[in-house]
């Protein structure tokens, strides 16, 4: 037994010292693939020339040469609360747990750091295991690369549509220019897929009402982001 815990707490410190040591790789080097784009690249090419699949795109995109637009509309549409709390939104995911007792359909309330965490480090899926190293990872990045980095990871790796990873390919796919010539209501357009990429198209009425809803969002938060 003895044996055993020792072998335990060994792997528990290598697991750390790996772990930390990956994110804190990630606060100054961007990284080449994450795990959701790993996970998508199992589709097939003959998808991506039927149209099924959007092309990716390899190009970074600095949170400077970002618009305020998109970031304001991503934190308008997913996280209002992004600058106030430290990676957990517990309001919201308690009002999603009491929704969720009384409503087949489940509701999220996975903050914008959740969501990078997740897509960056872990795998699909909704075991308690995976649940558990988000909240593990999502401290991390909190801890150790703020929240400007965390928008930039976040934008530069979020799915905007099938095999489109990161505000660069969205924005050539959707409106053929580069994400610094976007529009304030173009950044509005892509942010409203967010929640379906895979589902929801440019046009749809799911799309379009929630794009109406992020630009109402949008004028009572305000116009400029500090971080």
């Amino acid at each position: 037994m003895l044996l055993w815990a020792k072998r335990l707490g060994k792997g528990i410190l290598y697991f750390i010292a790996i772990t930390v040591f990956w994110v804190l790789l990630y606060r100054f080097v961007n990284p080449p693939i994450t795990m959701l784009e790993w996970s998508q690249r199992s589709l097939t090419h003959e998808q991506l020339q039927k149209g099924k699949l959007l092309p990716s795109s390899d190009a970074w995109v600095p949170l400077e040469r970002i618009p305020n637009a998109m970031e304001l509309a991503v934190v308008c549409g997913e996280d209002q609360q992004f600058f106030k709390h430290h990676g957990f939104d517990f309001k919201a995911i308690r009002k999603a747990w009491e929704y969720n007792k009384t409503h087949s359909k489940k509701r999220g309330a996975s903050t914008i750091s959740q969501q990078c965490a997740k897509n960056t480090f872990l795998w699909e899926g909704r075991s308690w295991l995976r649940k558990g190293l988000e909240v593990y990872f999502t401290l991390l990045i909190e801890t150790l690369w703020g929240k400007e980095r965390i928008m930039e990871v976040y934008l530069n790796c979020i799915e905007f549509g099938r095999g489109a990873f990161g505000v660069n390919a969205a924005a050539y796919y959707y409106f053929k220019k580069s994400p610094q010539a976007l529009s304030r209501y173009q950044c509005i357009q892509i942010a409203s897929m967010m929640p379906c990429p895979r589902t929801c198209g440019l046009h749809s009425a799911k799309a379009t009402r929630r794009a109406a809803a992020i630009d109402r969002a949008m004028r009572r938060y305000g116009i400029q982001l500090s971080y």
